[in-house]
C-alpha cells in the first residue's frame, strides 16, 4: 500500500461553519480535486487500452509468505494487487483521494469522525460483499499484527459498522488532521476468510482478495503469477478505466540486480526500471536496442527523493557522539563516487526532502524560527547559522582536505589514534563499525568508503547478508550501518513519526533505523501533524529537515529525478505519464506487435 500521510484541510463546497459535511466523492488538501464525481477516467490513461496479454517483471531475493501485513516473513512482490483500499490516489495532482471500496466519504465539521459508505457492488473474489464489519476487522487485526500500523492508526479512538455498508471511524482528541485520508488509505481484508486462521503467522496459502488481480500460481522464493479477474467487481469505476490491462503478471525472483538485468536482456523479462547509473550507462546497448525491439527511456517526474544514505545506528554507543557521526561523513567521497561508478548521473542530496518545495533552504525563515526559537537549547546551533551543505571533495586536494577535517573533528573527541588504529581514551574500544548489506551490488560504493576510513584509524567492515537474514536483522535493529531510502510524500505527515520519532526507536519493525531519540525532533513532528495551513506544513518540514541534517543522524547520498525505464516494444504506454507517478499499472500488451520479450515467444 502506499504509506503517505498528508497534513489535511478539507475544502467541502457550500459548507458552512458548524454544519455536517455532506458525503463526498473525494477528499483533497488545500483546495478542491481536479477530477469530479462525474469524471469517467484520469486524464493519463488510455481509456481504450486493450485487455489481455501477460507481463513479467523481476524481483530480487526471495519470498516466504502471502501476507504483507504481518511483521514475520518476506511477502512476495506485486501483493497489493489482490486488495483494494477505501480511497485511491491519482498520479496528477498531489493530495487528493478519491472513493474505491469506499463511494462516498463524511467527514465530520470539526474533523472529530469520518464514516465511510461502501459501494454496494463491492465484492471479493469468492463472490461474497465487501461489508463494513470486514473494514472493522481489518483495522482491528492490522494493528494488533504489525507495530507498523498500531502506530500510524493509533490516533483512533473506535472504529464501528453502522449497517451493512457503513464504518465510522471516531478519533482521540488532537489536531491531527491527516487521518480521514491515512484511513482512506487502508487495506480492507476479508474477515470471513481470516478468522479460524492465524494473521501473524507466515502464510504461502493464496488469501481471497477484493483487488483486480488474484493470485494464481506460486513457486516459493521462486515466483508468483497473478491473473486478472475476468469479473473484478470494480472495473468499470472512472479509478479503474484504462488501468490493470494486462491478463497475467508474473514476479520472477532473481539473486542480484546484474542476474535480472541479463534476463532481462535475454527476453526472460518484458519491463525494467533500472536504479544503478552505471548499468544504465554501459548495460543498455545491446542488440535487441539497436534493433528497436526494446526501448529505453529517461522519464522526468517530480516525485520527491526522500533521502538516500549510509545510516548510524545511534544505538550503537559508538556512534552515540554527532561529531563522531560528523567526522565519519567526512570520509564518504561522493565526487569519486559519481564520476567513476556512477557516469556524474547523481546530484548529492542535502535534504531529508529532497527534489520537493519543502526542503530547507537558506537560513530560518519567520515561521521556522516560531517553531526553533523554543527548541534553541536542545538544537545544534548550526540550525540557525548555517544551510546545510554535505562535505564535497571537489578541487585539487580532494578527499585528503576531508579527511584532514574528519581527523581535526576525531580528535576533539574520546577517540585518539594509537598504533594506527582509533581507541576509546577511557575504555580502550576500538572505534570499528560493519556496514550491513542485502546485494552485492552496492559493495562498490562502500568499500572506496572503508578504505577512506581506515587512513582515519576507524575500522569497518563490510557484510553481505541474504534478503531473509536482512530483513530480520534490520526489523531488529541488529546493525551498525545500512543503506535505506526514506521516501516522501509532497505533504508529510504522521509516518514521520515511524521515521523519526522516539517511541519508534524502541519499536521493532519500525522505520527509525537511526535510533532516533531526540524531544526537538518529536515536538517538529507533532508541529508537521497539526499543521493547518500550506505554510504552516511547509515551515515545519523545512524545520525538521534543519534539525535532522546538523545532528548528522546519516550520511546523504544521491538522487535522480526521472524514471530510468527499458521495456520489450510489445509494452506500450499512454502518451502522457503523470508527474507523481509511472503509473505501470496504465499499460498494456500491444497483440499486434513483434513476439518478442518475455511473453512473446522467446525461450524460456
Amino acid at each position: 500500500m502506499r504509506w503517505t500521510a498528508l497534513a489535511l484541510v478539507f475544502t467541502v463546497a457550500g459548507m458552512a461553519a458548524g454544519a455536517q459535511a455532506a458525503p463526498q466523492h473525494a477528499i483533497a488538501l488545500y483546495g478542491e480535486p481536479k477530477y469530479g464525481p462525474d469524471f469517467t477516467h484520469f486524464d493519463y490513461v488510455n481509456p481504450d487500452a486493450p485487455k489481455g496479454g501477460k507481463v513479467t517483471l523481476t524481483s530480487i531475493g526471495s519470498f516466504d509468505t502471502l501476507n504483507p501485513y504481518t511483521i514475520k516473513g518476506v511477502p512476495a512482490a506485486g501483493l497489493g494487487l489482490i486488495y483494494d483500499t477505501l480511497m485511491t490516489s491519482s498520479s496528477d495532482e498531489a493530495s487528493v483521494e478519491y472513493g474505491l471500496l469506499a463511494e462516498s466519504i463524511d467527514v465530520a465539521d470539526d474533523r472529530s469522525s469520518v464514516v465511510f459508505t461502501l459501494r454496494p457492488q463491492a465484492r471479493w473474489h469468492d463472490g461474497k460483499p465487501v461489508t463494513a464489519e470486514d473494514v472493522v476487522f481489518s483495522f482491528k487485526t492490522l494493528t494488533d499484527a504489525h507495530p507498523l500500523y498500531k502506530s500510524y492508526y493509533a490516533p483512533v479512538a473506535k472504529v464501528e459498522a453502522e449497517g451493512e455498508r457503513t464504518v465510522r471511524f471516531t478519533f482521540k482528541p488532537g489536531d491531527n488532521h491527516e487521518l480521514p485520508m491515512i484511513l482512506g488509505q487502508l487495506p480492507v481484508l476479508p474477515k470471513h476468510y481470516w478468522e479460524g486462521r492465524t494473521f501473524s503467522q507466515a502464510t504461502l496459502e493464496p488469501p481471497p482478495g477484493s483487488g483486480p488481480y488474484k493470485i494464481a500460481a506460486v513457486d516459493p522464493g521462486r515466483s508468483i503469477t497473478y491473473e486478472r479477474v475476468a469479473d473484478y467487481w470494480g472495473k468499470d469505476l472512472a479509478v479503474n478505466r484504462g488501468r490493470y490491462n494486462f491478463a497475467t503478471m508474473a514476479f520472477e525472483y532473481y539473486r542480484d540486480a546484474t542476474v535480472a538485468l541479463q534476463g532481462f536482456r535475454g527476453g526472460l523479462a518484458d519491463f525494467r526500471q533500472e536504479n544503478s547509473a552505471k548499468a544504465w550507462a554501459t548495460d543498455y546497448n545491446f542488440p535487441a536496442v539497436k534493433e528497436g525491439k526494446v526501448k529505453v527511456e529517461e522519464i522526468p517526474n517530480k516525485i520527491p527523493s526522500g533521502m538516500q544514505a549510509f545510516v548510524f545506528n545511534t544505538r550503537r554507543p559508538v556512534f552515540a557522539d554527532p561529531k563522531v557521526r560528523q567526522a565519519i561523513g567526512y570520509a564518504f567521497d561522493f565526487e569519486w563516487a559519481n564520476e567513476t561508478l556512477f557516469y556524474k548521473a547523481y546530484k548529492r542530496t542535502d535534504s531529508y526532502f529532497e527534489n520537493s518545495d519543502l526542503q530547507a533552504e537558506g537560513l530560518p525563515g519567520p515561521r521556522e524560527l516560531k517553531l526553533l526559537e523554543p527548541l534553541r537549547d536542545k538544537v545544534p546551533p548550526e540550525v540557525f547559522t548555517k544551510r546545510y551543505e554535505p562535505p564535497k571533495t571537489e578541487g585539487p586536494q580532494g578527499i585528503r582536505k576531508n579527511l584532514l577535517e574528519a581527523k581535526r573533528l576525531l580528535d576533539e573527541t574520546d577517540w585518539a589514534v594509537k598504533d594506527g588504529t582509533r581507541v576509546n581514551r577511557k575504555t580502550g574500544q576500538s572505534l570499528a563499525f560493519e556496514i550491513l548489506l542485502d546485494s552485492p551490488t552496492f559493495e562498490r560504493v562502500a568499500l572506496p568508503f572503508i578504505e577512506n576510513l581506515k587512513r582515519l584509524g576507524v575500522q569497518a567492515s563490510l557484510r553481505t547478508v541474504d534478503t531473509t537474514q536482512y530483513e530480520n536483522r534490520t526489523r531488529d535493529f541488529d546493525f551498525d550501518m545500512v543503506v535505506n531510502v526514506w521516501g516522501q510524500s509532497l505533504t508529510p505527515g504522521n509516518e514521520q513519526r515511524d521515521f523519526w520519532g522516539s517511541e519508534a526507536a524502541g519499536r521493532p519493525g519500525s522505520r527509525n533505523f537511526a535510533g532516533i531519540r531526540n524531544p526537538a525532533v518529536d515536538t517538529l513532528i507533532e508541529a508537521i501533524v497539526r499543521a493547518n495551513t500550506k505554510e504552516d506544513l511547509y515551515a515545519a518540514v523545512a524545520a525538521l529537515d534543519r534539525v535532522l541534517l546538523w545532528n548528522h543522524y546519516v550520511i546523504p547520498q544521491w538522487h535522480f529525478g526521472a524514471f530510468r525505464v527499458a521495456y520489450w516494444t510489445r509494452l506500450k504506454r499512454p502518451a502522457t505519464v503523470p508527474p507523481y507517478g509511472l503509473s505501470f499499472d496504465a499499460w498494456w500488451v500491444d497483440a499486434g506487435a513483434h513476439a518478442e520479450g518475455a511473453s512473446g515467444g522467446v525461450p524460456r
